[in-house]
């Protein structure tokens, strides 16, 4: 027995030793629903360099899905974890042989240069990802503005590779492409095009490390001897000769131009070692994930924490060159700004967590996420609601840029001017868009008059409550009291009698025919859900929320029930509204706070029961270890805060109200600072809190605060078998 003890406690020791980013797989999420990115980057790069599949639904968001099995190129552009699909800008797809002049897969004696592959044959790493198709191996790794290709062809073949101008993912389809050879080692051209992002504009630069034996353009399925094309359907077609196997071809992207996107090359990924390339990509991730180090002989749950880490490190992402030049969504161009401009902002699911987590786990950046969103304001006269390569796509209701600003503010952040962030959020607030005209005019939304008018007016609350917070730290009493008042106008949609949020007509009374289960997707009251999700959906004032249903334990009874009913969701649900326990949906951002609503209420021992069972049942190392769309890192980031014992439930107040921790001990850094959290009688039984103990003093209360956790220092919860009750 001391002997397996004894080796047990060494195999831990090793793992703990390991690099973090050993840890990662990027094909965790890329089954089910998750959509995640599969393919190489640095955190949060402008390049995601992967593979692209056709499209065959709503479940290759991001290009790629596990149950498919044909490649049609490889594209320098993805998202991850979103429930749209845009991008895959300039698509490579090297071949060998003839000339074949489309990705027509049905056929594949048709000219089609698209290849099956076998999971089999394929490596995906944190910063890097490889394939063996038929005729080419092909390896990937990437810089923050360059995909890197590395190609291995078979002897005494034609070595080719398509550049594909005219294939994006999702809705996303060109409105005007070029492409131009300048010399034997260089292309240049650009790609508009128009989809989720109504208006992106990208240029493009590709290097190759051996000449060119002869380069044709492909237009409208029609191959012609030309050195350069504008048009709308184009491809590219590289013709290397028969010679040695290997090609390597770096991709540098830009938002301004094609010179820019040269200089990025030049200026991240001068030389030709593509190894090296790979390892400097894998470097950077290891330092963002050893922000959290774990102590666990559990490689499976290991596995899960350290690629949800990574998956919460890929967006938002760089929308600028190497000398911070970027086009603003005016589509101006700003020169040195002096800091990182960001895109890819999935605000309406990202402000619930994944921004307070990165206010401890990657401080440095949130000014730049700050000023990103104000120079957004500046150029568009709103804050952004989820802007995407230059382009604001409108998509989700609420204007949750303010809680993200709120949150900075209220935390203390510098580098960002506070007057102005206010100004941004009271402007967006006070504008007349998505039915903010009749909320300041009557008080509600009439749900006749605008769609999923529930849902707007609760997130429209929150941000309320945020803008009052800010105004009443900068001294703004007039409107402290405006905005607290509209904060409390989410009540006017609350049912005494059925104890339900529910959609307002004009004439002041309750839409019917109710039904608490049904879900139209966007046809009805409420934002991919029903009234039973959105119910419980007031984390920015609980205590007066709670007196609605008569006081607390009536308020937890109704609770309770979230996690046990069942009822039909109607024919025309959205796909969204995943991992269900009971109605409770954890596969959808609206409901992640839900569970820590008891600990918030003084009940930690139900917490730690739903985050436990949410864990287990929702998150594992498998493709489907996800169980919902990721949405650019939040259904990551709820776990990688549950797994340290804590969520911010409230979107801007730094209270971490606790649950129950993953581990039995964690060392996380914040800014310059080491946290050691450790779970003392840490055991697969002992899941409830007993006692919390900060730098050898105990806490009374059942959060803690971003000023105490950011502090650093020595963290202990004092694990038990029985729950317990504040």
């Amino acid at each position: 027995m001391k002997k397996i003890l004894f080796g047990l406690m060494v195999a831990a020791q090793l793992h703990a030793q390991e690099k973090p980013v050993k840890f990662v797989d990027p094909i965790i999420g890329s089954d089910g629903h998750g959509h995640v990115l599969v393919g190489a980057n640095v955190p949060f790069g402008a390049v995601q360099v992967g593979p692209t599949q056709i499209v065959k639904g709503w479940d290759w968001c991001s290009g790629y899905h596990y149950s498919d099995s044909l490649i049609i190129g490889f594209s320098q552009t993805h998202l991850s974890g979103t429930g749209i699909g845009d991008l895959g800008d300039v698509m490579l797809m090297p071949y060998s042989g003839k000339l074949k002049l489309e990705h027509r897969h049905q056929n594949r004696d048709n000219g089609g240069f698209g290849a099956i592959f076998s999971h089999k044959n394929e490596k995906a790493e944190a910063g890097y990802y490889a394939v063996n198709l038929p005729e080419v191996k092909v390896r990937l790794t990437a810089s923050e503005r360059v995909g890197y290709h590395q190609y291995h062809y078979k002897k005494n073949e034609n070595r080719r590779v398509a550049v594909d101008l005219f294939t994006g993912i999702g809705w996303d389809r060109p409105t005007d492409t070029y492409i131009k050879q300048v010399d034997a080692n260089t292309f240049v051209g650009y790609r508009m095009s128009s989809g989720w992002a109504v208006d992106q504009r990208l240029w493009f630069a590709i290097k190759t490390s051996v000449p060119v034996k002869s380069f044709g353009i492909v237009a409208d399925s029609a191959f012609a001897d030309v050195k350069e094309k504008q048009g709308r359907r184009l491809v590219g077609q590289i013709d290397f000769g028969v010679g040695t196997e290997k090609v390597e071809i770096k991709v540098g992207i830009s938002p301004v131009s094609s010179e820019n996107a040269l200089k990025n090359i030049q200026a991240e990924i001068p030389g030709w070692n593509f190894e090296n390339i790979k390892l400097q990509a894998q470097e950077k991730w290891n330092k963002a994930l050893s922000v959290a180090t774990l102590t666990t002989n559990s490689v499976s749950e290991k596995r899960t924490f350290y690629t949800a880490l990574y998956h919460s490190m890929i967006a938002p992402i760089l929308f600028n060159d190497h000398d911070q030049t970027y086009r603003g969504t005016d589509k101006k161009v700003y020169t040195q700004p002096g800091y990182d401009h960001y895109t890819v902002f999935s605000l309406w699911d990202t402000y619930r967590q994944w921004h307070p987590l990165m206010t401890l786990l990657a401080p440095q950046k949130v000014p730049d996420f700050v000023k990103s969103m104000l120079d957004i304001y500046d150029q568009q006269g709103k804050l952004p609601v989820w802007p995407l390569v230059g382009s604001e796509t409108n998509c989700m209701v609420g204007y949750s840029a303010v809680p993200v600003l709120a949150d900075a503010i209220l935390k203390g952040f510098k580098g960002f001017d506070y007057e102005k962030a206010f100004q941004a959020m009271k402007t967006t607030a006070m504008s007349d868009e998505f039915g903010l005209q009749y909320l300041k005019k009557t008080g509600f939304i009439p749900a006749e008059q605008e769609v999923e008018s529930v849902s707007k007016a609760m997130e429209y609350a929150i941000g309320d409550k945020c803008i009052a917070m800010v105004a009443a730290k900068l001294g703004h009493e007039k409107d402290r009291k405006y905005f607290e008042e509209r904060a409390g106008y989410y009540k006017r949609y609350f049912d005494k009698n059925s104890r339900f949020m529910r959609g307002v007509m004009s004439d002041g009374k309750f839409r019917e025919p109710f039904d608490p289960f049904n879900i139209v997707h966007m046809k009805s009251d409420f934002t991919e859900g029903n009234a039973w999700q959105y119910t419980f959906m007031v984390p920015q004032d609980l205590e007066n929320y709670t007196a609605l249903f008569g006081g607390k334990e009536a308020f937890l009874e109704k609770l309770d029930s979230l996690f046990v009913v069942s009822g039909d969701l109607g024919a025309e649900a959205s796909p969204d509204v995943s991992g269900l326990i009971g109605m409770y949906a954890q596969g959808n951002e609206p409901e992640h706070h839900v569970p820590y609503i008891y600990s918030a209420l003084g009940r930690l021992d139900k917490t730690a029961e739903k985050v436990k069972e949410i864990t287990s049942k929702f998150y594992t190392d498998k493709p489907d270890g996800i169980c919902g769309n990721d949405d650019c890192g939040q259904m990551s980031a709820w776990y990688v805060a549950s797994a340290m014992g804590f969520y911010q439930v409230h979107p801007a107040d730094g209270r971490f109200y606790v649950g129950t921790p993953h581990f039995s001990n964690i060392k996380m850094k914040v800014g310059g600072k080491t946290l050691n959290i450790t779970a003392k009688n840490f055991g697969k039984d002992n899941i409830y809190i007993q006692k919390i103990i900060l730098n050898g003093k105990p806490i009374n209360r059942t959060y803690l605060t971003y000023a105490e956790l950011a502090a650093g220092g020595n963290l202990v919860y004092e694990m038990g078998k029985v729950g317990r009750r504040l």
